[in-house]
């Protein structure tokens, strides 16, 4: 059983990691993911004694973080204010500068500095205290705890004020900065509507999208986003697409035409038939990839999650290294070493490193989402960043995937009776090529006629027509069956026919370049990709054409499903793989790749599934476009590892030669987070 919790009050990525190590632990989890990012975490467990599991998952949590409460179902979390925590700041801030100000007075010191810093840090007190009779020591309040508590033992009191207020002052900034992160994301997916208008019963109502079954009739007013997929039985009207595409042009509609989920009604009123139930609609399989898209992570934000649990524990043997052995060793000052110590405490939070390299992720996955482009996992982010060589499915990725029989060459009968025998034997075919060879015949086909169909893969179709056996395919089905024919000489598809052993003649199908594959092909060399090849079941000449076109590295043709993923396997042993199909013939290399894309994936259910980037429209422009997408969310995201580390590598290294003083070292716990987040944030704005 699966189910989702909303979260309040959780307010850090450690303590979110913390939760989710120590709730998977638990007898019956099968998998768990505390989503920090969304304030949400997924459970599943054991159907049996799922209650018994979600109430110790509750204990566990409080006993790790007892301010963080779970909401099942559909309420509504709360919004946490940070109102109470800016007054303290700004009253702490008055506090502090009086009393630094303040002439000699008979009052110690010491009383008068406890003032702001109770005011101001008295929360981190509580709760650090709490963690150590739980005994969780490593985070970050007991750390500034201990910390400023040390600098009031040296005296230091301005500087453990001061460190105090600027601490709080950063996290109620990195809130703010997650808080507007988490809002810019939530309106990129802000795609589907709260209600639908349905009619029933004569009566229109209005009904939550979920509540709508199929068949029924819903209403789509122009300006009203489409809910629900959907067939038009009334009404014409402009639909804005791009928040499934990308792309900002209408498209025209009319009755019959299918209407998916997320497009927008532009102009006239519409009438739409329901063909799927919401949870099945594209809207919902879009919101559902993006949003766990953080269930799988790429290799540095695992790396980040692990260095984060040994990054903590090290900084503090140094502090207590710093602090008690190195006086000993050399006969120095206790109080000196003690505040270089305290330093390295502060610095020894790597909630920088631990919020903004998952954010960054998930920035880059909310731009793409928003271009058109569905990245189900910053894993997959990652290794298209990566991506050496690109192979590509011919028809339908590079070429239009719209066939036209464009000549006949009729040898042992005359060509009104050969293409009337080639649209009878694929009367029952869905592919392309059949299709456009029924469109060329323009007539009834005569069930009664029509024998056994079988189809073969990658080589065409064996059929009984008038009693008598026809193949129909390529020329390799013609060897294999003993049957000589030409060679296929001409630019297209070439269709051998033969009956009972006799070769018949053949039709020639043609199909077009897509406008933009040599552009989309250009820019994708110009990123640096080391090679473009491509893998396809059609003859050497037509693939020849087409490579030559493109201006490809390389081609394989005639290819079975089988082949093609042998290619594959063979490619990926020299770089990382990236490989463009359809989403339909080309599940097992997309599967396979370390990186499968599906064109034109818009609507289609196999494509969604098999593939790990699906591009919502057919566009070969949208490939350069996620490569620059991926490519600048790896960037930004080591931009902040090495900004986060190296910073504190540097205060650790200053503090211990005692150059470095708190608030140096405050930066570079809270300021750093900030700066950190802030640069993530760069991911969300992706120009077209």
């Amino acid at each position: 059983m699966k189910q989702v919790f909303k979260i309040e009050n959780l307010d850090c990525a450690h303590c979110a990691q913390k939760l989710e190590d120590a709730i998977h632990k638990i007898q019956g989890v099968s998998q768990v993911r505390v989503d920090f990012l969304h304030q949400k975490l997924t459970l599943s467990a054991d159907n049996a004694h799922f209650d018994e599991i979600v109430n110790e998952m509750l204990a566990v949590s409080h006993a790790i973080e007892p301010e963080v409460t779970f909401i099942a179902g559909k309420q509504k979390a709360k919004t946490k204010k940070h109102t109470k925590t800016l007054l303290r700041i700004i009253l702490a801030a008055v506090l502090f500068a009086a009393i630094t100000l303040m002439p000699a007075t008979p009052v110690p010191l010491l009383f008068l500095y406890l003032i702001p810093y109770l005011l101001i840090g008295g929360d981190i007190l509580l709760r650090a205290l709490k963690n150590i009779c739980r005994g969780q020591v490593f985070d970050e309040n007991f750390l500034m705890a201990l910390a400023t508590i040390g600098a009031f033992a040296i005296h230091e009191y301005p500087e453990a004020v001061a460190v105090m207020l600027f601490y709080q002052v950063g996290e109620l900034f990195q809130n703010y900065a997650v808080g507007r992160s988490r809002q810019s994301i939530t309106q990129l997916l802000n795609i589907c509507p709260d209600t639908a208008t349905v009619l029933r019963n004569g009566e229109l109502i209005q009904l939550s999208p979920e509540d709508v079954t199929i068949g029924e009739t819903i209403i789509i007013r122009p300006g009203e986003k489409i809910p629900l997929d959907g067939v038009i039985t009334e009404g014409t009207s402009a639909l804005d697409t791009s928040a499934l595409t990308g792309e900002s042009l209408p498209r025209t509609v009319c009755m019959q035409d299918e209407v998916l989920s997320g497009c927008i009604n532009q102009s006239g009123l519409l009438h739409v038939q329901v063909t799927k139930p919401f949870a099945e609609s594209t809207v919902a399989k879009i919101l559902e990839l993006v949003e766990n898209a953080g269930s799988k992570k790429a290799k540095t934000e695992n790396f980040i999650s692990r260095f984060s649990r040994y990054y903590t524990p090290c900084v503090v043997i140094c502090a207590v290294f710093l602090a008690f052995l190195v006086p000993l060793i050399t006969g120095d000052s206790f109080s000196g070493w003690l505040h270089r110590a305290l330093i390295f405490l502060v610095v020894s939070c790597p909630c920088a490193l631990v919020i903004s390299v998952p954010l960054s992720f998930f920035g880059g996955i909310g731009g793409a989402s928003k271009q058109g482009i569905l990245i189900k996992g910053g894993n997959y982010l990652e290794a298209l960043a990566k991506a050496e060589i690109f192979v590509f499915d011919k028809t339908g990725t590079l070429t239009e995937g719209v066939f036209r029989v464009t000549s006949m060459h009729a040898v042992a009968t005359d060509e009104a009776t050969l293409l009337e025998l080639a649209a009878h034997a694929e009367s029952y075919s869905a592919h392309p090529i059949a299709e456009s060879i029924r469109l060329a015949y323009g007539k009834d086909i005569a069930a009664s006629r029509i024998g056994k169909l079988t189809e073969l893969a990658g080589l065409g179709i064996r059929a009984t027509v008038d009693k008598k056996t026809v193949l129909l395919g390529n020329k390799k089905l013609m060897e294999e069956s003993g049957i000589s024919c030409p060679d296929d000489g001409e630019n297209g598809t070439t269709v051998h026919i033969a009956s009972n052993g006799t070769y018949l003649g053949s039709l020639l199908i043609s199909d077009r370049i897509k406008p933009e594959a040599a552009d989309a092909l250009a820019a994708v060399k110009a990123l640096g990709i080391k090679e473009t090849i491509m893998l396809t079941g059609d003859t050497p000449e037509a693939a020849g054409f087409v490579s030559a076109k493109l201006k490809l590295d390389r081609f394989f043709a005639g290819l079975l499903p089988a082949d093609k993923l042998a290619h594959a396997e063979r490619l990926m042993q020299k770089g990382t793989l990236a490989f463009v199909g359809d989403g339909m013939n080309d599940a097992p290399v997309l599967a396979c790749a370390h990186v499968g894309i599906a064109m034109g994936a818009m609507g289609q259910d196999a494509a969604i599934e098999a593939a790990d980037i699906v591009l919502m429209d057919d566009a070969p422009s949208k490939i350069p476009a996620a490569i620059k997408i991926a490519r600048k969310t790896m960037s930004i995201v080591h931009q902040n590892i090495i900004f986060a580390l190296g910073v504190k590598a540097a205060v650790l290294l200053l503090g211990a030669l005692g150059i470095a003083n708190m608030w140096f070292a405050v930066f570079a716990d809270v300021g750093v987070s900030v700066l950190a987040i802030v640069n993530a944030m760069r991911t969300l704005h992706v120009k077209k």
